[in-house]
């Protein structure tokens, strides 16, 4: 499986570890996911999605049916 939030897009992104004497090096910025099971009351089932932790608690605040209303409008939704 891909390292990439289902709700939020984010992924892997690339960038430099740079030593004191400037000196750059490739490195990777691996996004901190986790897979956490979702109640959703108006159908009455438990989905199981790979989020990041920003994204739970994005969840917390706004709720999981806003939460992806809003990820399908912007188009990064992938379920």
């Amino acid at each position: 499986m891909a390292r990439v939030c289902q709700v939020s897009g984010k992924r892997t992104r690339v960038g430099n570890n740079v030593s004191h004497a400037n000196n750059k090096t490739k490195r990777k910025f691996i996004p901190n996911l986790r897979k956490k099971r979702f109640y959703v009351p108006s159908t009455g089932e438990w989905i199981t999605l790979k989020v990041a932790t920003s994204v739970i608690r994005t969840i917390n605040k706004n709720g999981l049916e806003a939460t992806l209303r809003k990820a399908k409008e912007k188009g990064t939704l992938s379920l």
